[in-house]
């Protein structure tokens, strides 16, 4: 793997080749990776798996006509090939009078902050093979757990450079280590499957492998023996696994390409309180040892954190260089960038802050409602926010968590749903979307 100072070089050197071959402007993004992966099943290695890659992506300007390409062969040929290739399409490319570098005196000029995203220590296969054998033999030895479908450990690094032609150029790197275990409980057609993970950038803060594994033993014999559940409009309490995808759909509602495009549910309510005045959504690209913390954004812009709810008001959208231009409005250091394309707009490491409550509390004037622990099928529509999931997870009758249920349908519309959202307190930080325990009111269910 080449060094971070290697890899920025290597990513400017492109840029000044496509100045040279005719580009009035360009950019170039390196991304590199190697990780080790080990997994296992009913207590012997079944498989070894390591991957190394690299790609490079060049985009192009001539005039307000672009085009972009990318390769994974770092042959000097080749690339000469990639400029020559990147410059001649962007001249037969249709204008864009939104397409461009980011703004020059917007780049990040000083120092790049540390977030302490890389880790000194990698572990060995031997290791990782370790670690995958104690979390499926924990989950295995859950009472109740009949079969799995393994458990495993990997462990990663990774790095990104950017270079433009007006003048920014960095990079930064990235480890990664995880642990995970999937089992079945139960037989025949009443099996039922679960499963637990756990990702970090160092390894000392990954969760023990026994405990993955007790956890996804748990959570499948927890689901056994399933009843059906009559149809009708009820509350619905999300576990934090599955309660982040709320963000998600927000967040699909306030990217810039969208709201450029007028293909969102959220298009009309900037500055308007789409949340209950107790929920506030941060996004923090700074956070330290983040899973998708990062120094800069796709073009170069400076990141900071921000609130995208603040008191239940939405604060703005999350702009790339291009939809700010469509907009009239300024980028916001949101850019992501692949290999191959222009920037999109993305999130970071996103949290929604507690709330007052404990989860107990939240659902003890329930009679009787959902305790909803896995999301099935993407019914979720953008442009209206009319959403319908499948569902499997826990009836819960006068306040407590009961029968486990499947075959569930829950409906609403994303407005209403984040109108009626209430968070408890229990947030903890363990993905690289976070949300506590979410209660929404008023859902429809459709029973089995």
């Amino acid at each position: 793997m080449l060094s971070l100072e290697e890899a920025q070089s290597r990513a400017q050197d492109l840029v000044s080749a496509a100045r040279k071959a005719g580009a009035d402007a360009a950019d170039a993004i390196y991304a590199c990776n190697a990780s080790t992966n080990v997994s296992v099943r009913l207590g012997a290695l079944e498989d070894v798996e390591r991957s190394e890659g690299e790609e490079i992506g060049l985009r192009v300007f001539v005039g307000q006509r672009s085009a972009s390409i990318s390769a994974s062969d770092m042959n000097p040929a080749t690339l000469a090939t990639l400029v020559d290739r990147a410059v001649a399409m962007a001249r037969e490319a249709p204008e864009d009078p939104y397409a461009g570098l980011a703004p020059e005196d917007r780049l990040l000029r000083k120092r790049a902050p540390s977030l302490d995203l890389t880790d000194a220590q990698e572990p060995e296969p031997a290791a990782l093979r370790a670690r995958a054998l104690i979390a499926e033999e924990a989950a295995r030895g859950v009472p109740g757990i009949t079969n799995s479908e393994g458990g495993g450990a990997s462990s990663g690094r990774s790095q990104v450079a950017l270079a433009t032609s007006h003048g920014f150029a960095g990079a930064y790197a990235g480890t990664s280590h995880a642990t995970w275990a999937s089992v079945l409980a139960g037989a025949g057609a009443d099996m039922q499957r679960d499963h637990a993970s756990h990702s970090v950038r160092h390894l000392e803060d990954l969760d023990d492998a026994e405990a993955i594994g007790i956890r996804a033993g748990q959570r499948a014999v927890a689901r056994l023996n399933p009843i059906k559940v009559e149809s009708g409009v009820m509350p619905v309490i999300f576990d934090p696994r599955v309660g982040s995808s709320m963000i998600g759909h927000l967040i699909g509602g306030i990217v810039g390409p969208a709201i450029a495009r007028r293909s969102s549910f959220l298009l009309d309510m900037l500055g308007e309180a789409i949340f209950d005045a107790g929920v506030t959504i941060i996004d923090d690209p700074l956070l330290q040892r983040g899973l998708r913390s990062r120094p800069f954004d796709g073009e170069g812009l400076p990141v900071e954190r921000r609130a995208l709810i603040d008191g239940g008001v939405l604060t703005g959208w999350l702009m790339d260089s291009a939809s700010a231009r469509q907009l009239g409005l300024e980028p916001t250091g949101h850019a992501s960038r692949g290999g191959s394309g222009a920037p999109g707009a993305s999130v970071t490491n996103v949290h929604m802050e507690a709330g007052s409550l404990s989860p107990g509390d939240l659902m003890a004037d329930v009679k009787r409602g959902l305790y909803v622990t896995e999301l099935i099928g993407m019914g979720v529509n953008g442009v209206t926010g009319d959403y319908s999931r499948g569902a499997a997870g826990f009836l819960i009758e006068n306040g407590a968590v009961a029968h486990a249920v499947s075959e569930i349908t829950i409906a609403g519309n994303l407005k209403d749903m984040f109108k009626a959202l209430v968070p408890a307190n229990d947030l903890h930080f363990r993905y690289a979307m976070n949300v506590p325990t979410l209660r929404i009111d008023g859902m429809t269910i459709a029973g089995g």
